[in-house]
């Protein structure tokens, strides 16, 4: 008996193949797969001085050594659709920005700041936000967010529909209270917020392995 096909009928395993599918069908599968996502909540500043504000969950670490992050953007949706984020346009201007990382608490105010608002509003006054002045890039920093990255562009890699933006991380910030020493941070009182599909996830549990 061939126990190898019993076990891959009884898996009731579906195959997709991406290129019969649509791009929103696809992008459904892997968001809703890769998961959860932390969100990079992204400052830059376009060249009229406007300052901007919104979230990306394509975010991770690239390098250690240089300290690097990379985000990925893609196209703009709805009236913008066709156009390319304004946090894209800006980053490849100036090429500065700010990751800061969202907490559970800053959930609504993060919501907000993704909302499809033009090019000359600001986000921060939108979303009732703090704007700070950072140390070495002229994006301003999240005053309510507890760690913020300041960014310099390294490289602008098209891949596909999207634009992947390596940074490198020239300045730290992180408040005071999640701070445990010895460069940890307090992940209980940090409460970072996640994106799984189109909801969120916040850790309220964490443990070693094994248990």
């Amino acid at each position: 008996m061939d126990w190898t096909i019993l076990i891959l009928k009884g898996a009731g395993m579906m195959e997709f193949n991406p290129q019969d599918l649509q791009v929103q069908e696809v992008y459904k599968l892997l968001t809703g797969s890769v998961v959860p996502r932390p969100i990079a909540w992204i400052a830059t500043q376009s060249e009229d001085g406007v300052d901007n504000l919104a979230p990306f969950s394509f975010f991770t670490v690239v390098s250690r050594n240089p300290p690097m992050l990379c985000i990925s953007i893609g196209p703009g949706v709805g009236e913008r659709e066709g156009t390319e984020k304004d946090t894209l346009v800006n980053i490849r201007s100036q090429g500065e920005f700010v990751i800061n990382i969202v907490t559970t608490p800053l959930g609504n105010e993060m919501q907000k700041s993704a909302e499809n608002l033009p090019s000359h509003v600001d986000e921060f006054q939108a979303a009732g936000l703090t704007p700070v002045d950072s140390r070495k890039v002229k994006p301003k920093r999240i005053l309510e967010s507890p760690i913020q990255m300041e960014c310099k562009l390294e490289q602008i890699i098209q891949l596909g529909s999207d634009h992947l933006i390596i940074g490198r991380m020239i300045h730290y910030h992180i408040q005071d209270d999640y701070y445990l020493g010895n460069y940890k941070v307090d992940l209980n009182k940090l409460q970072p917020l996640g994106r799984l599909a189109g909801n969120y996830s916040e850790i309220k549990d964490m443990f070693g392995l094994p248990r």
